[in-house]
């Protein structure tokens, strides 16, 4: 029987490190150029099929500033509601189920904005 391969989990450093290598050039000198167009379209594309892997279902970290993935919205019928500063009752539309991104924050970046020395 032959195994199946085990998905590989998407990693947004790897993917960059790849694609640093794949656009890098040495001149005789041995000094590394990196054209800036290039580097600036591989860090979108990076970040583009992070968020397609998400939208897919995968939880995909970006280091430092958080994580991404799908998040599934019930649907919801169409009632009555109360509006909570005047009392006054209003029609609550029906909403479809839907699915949507959920950005995470890192526990680090929440002390760095809470820390009031850094405003």
């Amino acid at each position: 029987m032959a195994k199946k391969a085990a998905k590989k989990k998407y990693s947004f450093l790897n993917e960059l490190y790849e694609g640093v290598l794949n656009i890098t050039e040495v001149s005789k000198n041995g000094a590394i150029k990196l054209k800036r167009t290039d580097l600036k379209d591989l860090i979108e594309t990076a970040f583009t099929k992070g968020a397609k892997l998400a939208a897919g279902g995968e939880r995909v970290r970006f280091p430092v500033i958080g994580a991404i993935v799908r998040r599934e919205v019930k649907a919801r019928k169409a009632g009555k509601g109360v509006n909570p500063f005047t009392g006054e009752t209003v029609d609550v539309k029906a909403r479809a189920a839907s699915k949507k991104p959920r950005w995470s924050f890192p526990k680090t970046l929440k002390e760095t904005f809470s820390e009031k020395k850094n405003w």
